[in-house]
């Protein structure tokens, strides 16, 4: 696929972000108020896979609004965090100002961040549904790799790609989206993920499928070593709709079952 087309496409996904910043911003699945006045919004995954950050400069790639970001600067790390939509940096800044803490945030697609962003970090962090929609995940991780410092570490906590393969409508395990196809995939909107009555112009959203495979050799080849890769049967929403919540956070399937992989995380460091 060409990089026009992989360029259409991203600013096609740029433009649908634009739009739902402000639904998010709102809603009550982002608990804005609430974070403001003190709620964490990390989970307790990746604070206890992070560790301590006291004193550590954190670079969050795909940070939306900044919520998380400014979360890790609330445990003291030094934060910066990019995201190609405006409407997010705009309202990063402003939250950052509504919480009296320090932080930069940069707009910039992540294709492009090395034209915006100089130096290296002790964390370079990323979480939850920020793959799919990057088309060449190669290209990521030299990047992200790149912002990397000799002795800091990378981290990511994802959905896995194998549960990605399967019908998100569907009440069983019922096989969709091919597993190691790199066509794009095309999806019509229905409001957002946060609001699914959220009314918005933009009809289609488009996403990239990529192996665990290729996430992990990404890394590997750009010079990081791989810490530890984490498989997780539970997820932080409900990723399919035969989840249930289990009352401390997390979905999981019914009944103690345990069928294939939700989520992973996976450190990996710079000697």
């Amino acid at each position: 696929m060409s990089d026009d087309l992989n360029q259409n496409y991203m600013e096609n996904n740029r433009k649908l972000w634009e739009e739902w910043v402000p639904v998010h911003v709102n809603s009550e699945f982002y608990r804005v108020d609430q974070f403001v006045a003190g709620e964490n919004a990390l989970n307790a995954l990746e604070i206890g896979e992070v560790g301590d950050v006291e004193g550590k400069n954190l670079l969050h790639l795909q940070c939306h609004f900044g919520k998380d970001t400014l979360n890790w600067a609330r445990l003291g790390a030094h934060v910066t965090g990019m995201d190609f939509s405006e409407s997010a940096i705009e309202q990063a800044n402003q939250l950052a100002a509504r919480c009296n803490l320090d932080a930069r945030f940069i707009c910039s697609n992540l294709y492009d961040l090395p034209q915006h962003l100089m130096g290296q970090y002790d964390i370079v962090f990323t979480s939850y549904g920020v793959l799919a929609w990057l088309p060449d995940i190669p290209r990521w991780a030299k990047i992200a790799a790149s912002y990397v410092k000799p002795g800091g570490f990378f981290y990511i906590a994802e959905f896995h790609p194998f549960a990605m393969v399967f019908d998100d409508y569907a009440t069983d395990l019922r096989y969709r989206y091919p597993y190691f196809d790199k066509e794009a995939m095309h999806f019509d909107v229905e409001g957002s993920y946060a609001d699914r009555e959220a009314k918005i112009q933009s009809k289609e959203e488009i996403g990239w499928n990529h192996t665990l495979s290729e996430i992990i050799n990404g890394l590997i080849d750009n010079g990081l070593q791989i810490e530890f890769l984490h498989e997780f049967p539970f997820s932080v929403y409900q990723q399919l709709p035969s989840l249930v919540p289990d009352g401390h956070g997390h979905y999981i399937f019914p009944e103690g079952k345990q069928p294939i992989p939700l989520m992973f995380s996976l450190k990996a460091s710079k000697r």
